[in-house]
């Protein structure tokens, strides 16, 4: 699930009938994004220098220490967008040609907000092996992969494997994005209400690409306790049916034993984090503990209501832009990408995540209150903050190179 800035839906058919009267249509006429050059071609001797004869010194510099590829083209700042359409915002598996305007927005992002470059790239591809192939197979012109809107189990799968096999970035937005606020926003939630994240029994309602990766970064973080859910009730040890994913979250997590519905954990528990489309009904927010947390991050329509959860509860987030406290993945994407370019990390780790969470969360400081757990998107400390701290972590783990 990527928690991008909601707006108000327009009906598919009324919008498809008439483009022209709809504001989206004419913002997306001939896409979002272009390429400029950085350089002029004024002469013959501008050209000769950016391309034949002076382009080959520069290549043959490169095949001689293909590190200078870092100095000399665009990679050091430069992100591929992947997805295969199997998973977009709210809309499914919509394919590759319809994934692009969401791809274009994302590389929007990442310029708006980071200065770093970004190409969509969206493939016709669904097939694990081959996406993977693919994609490593592009990666030589990029100097990071940011994996999108790609459905689960599978995003798991060829996330890993491409970490294994490239010695860049890759970074699945819909799960760590996801993550790294929400982490960010939880850690202020729990301040707010005079507790540590150990303190603190938590409920996930999906165990998707988003609930999984919350979760490992929240066990990471020292939550006190968590569960998880899925479509069939709670994960535990011994329920039939499950993927490796939940196998290995059935091991790691639901230290009380949970084995009935979201609804039946939710009774005392101190948070609850909805990454899964389903509703809650009130009466389980009702039987939360005091001082409880809700994060209600399906969009367009959350879990449950956040004016019916703030009846019962202390801090209601969720993934939309017209309600306080937004979980908005562009809080964290650009500013990690930008501060693992920096530094030409390897990797991203999950000591960069949490620092990155750190980091969005100090943004808030003394400012903190029931409305204002996380910053906004707009805030211009935000990327600088969490650059800061990922360059920073990304050398203490060794990981980077520059």
């Amino acid at each position: 699930m990527t928690t991008g800035v909601a707006v108000a839906a327009t009906p598919a058919s009324a919008s498809v009938e008439t483009p022209d009267l709809d504001p989206a249509f004419a913002l997306h006429r001939g896409g979002k994004i272009e390429i400029r050059s950085t350089v002029p071609v004024r002469d013959a001797d501008d050209l000769s220098l950016a391309y034949t004869p002076g382009v080959a010194r520069v290549c043959t510099a490169i095949a001689d220490q293909p590190a200078l590829a870092d100095d000399y083209t665009w990679v050091s700042n430069v992100v591929a967008v992947v997805s295969d359409g199997t998973a977009v915002l709210g809309l499914g598996d919509i394919g590759p040609s319809a994934a692009m305007p969401v791809m274009e927005g994302k590389a929007l992002l990442f310029k708006e907000f980071a200065g770093v470059d970004a190409v969509p790239i969206c493939l016709d591809c669904t097939d694990v092996d081959g996406l993977v192939e693919t994609v490593v197979r592009l990666a030589p012109s990029f100097g990071g992969i940011n994996l999108e809107d790609i459905s689960a189990p599978r995003c798991f799968e060829i996330e890993d494997r491409l970490r294994d096999l490239l010695d860049i970035p890759v970074f699945h937005d819909d799960q760590h994005g996801t993550a790294i606020v929400a982490l960010a926003a939880l850690q202020n939630a729990a301040r707010l209400t005079g507790r540590t994240l150990g303190d603190l029994r938590a409920v996930v309602a999906g165990a998707g690409a988003s609930g999984v990766a919350v979760t490992r970064i929240l066990l990471e973080a020292g939550i006190g306790d968590i569960a998880v859910s899925d479509s069939k009730g709670m994960i535990y040890e011994g329920r039939e049916g499950l993927n490796p994913v939940k196998q290995a979250l059935a091991r790691d997590t639901n230290r009380a034993g949970h084995t009935g519905s979201t609804e039946e954990a939710l009774a005392g528990a101190d948070l609850f984090l909805g990454l899964s489309g389903s509703t809650v009904p009130e009466q389980a927010i009702a039987s939360m503990a005091p001082g409880a947390i809700v994060f209600a991050l399906s969009n367009p329509t959350p879990e449950v209501h956040p004016d019916v959860a703030a009846r019962h509860v202390s801090v209601v987030a969720t993934g939309r832009s017209d309600f306080p406290n937004q979980i908005n993945n562009v809080l964290a994407f650009p500013g990690v990408f930008r501060g693992a370019l920096d530094v030409r990390a390897t990797a991203i780790t999950e000591n960069m995540k949490v620092a990155a969470a750190n980091a969005l969360a100090g943004v808030v400081g003394d400012d903190l209150s029931a409305t204002y757990i996380i910053p906004s998107p707009f805030d211009e400390r935000v990327a600088p903050a969490v650059t800061a701290a990922v360059a920073a972590q990304a050398r203490a783990d060794g990981v980077a190179r520059g």
